[in-house]
């Protein structure tokens, strides 16, 4: 059984906790993207987004433990 969501000695609730915060950063920045009209700033958002959600993947990969974090 999984141990209480509250258990930090558990990464996996650290790893839910940054996934969430992260996704939260993009969804700003791709709603600023629509609000701002310079075209380098719009893609500073979109690139800063995309890296955002590697780091998401990154965590993802993490949880289900893909060969590369074994």
């Amino acid at each position: 059984m999984d141990k209480p969501e509250h258990a930090t000695e558990d990464p996996r609730y650290h790893t839910r906790n940054i996934k969430a915060r992260l996704t939260e950063a993009i969804d700003h920045l791709r709603k600023d993207i629509e609000k701002v009209v310079d075209p380098k700033a719009q893609a500073l958002f979109e690139t800063t987004a995309e890296v955002l959600k590697g780091l998401v993947t990154s965590n993802e990969h993490y949880e289900a433990k893909r060969p590369a974090w074994r």
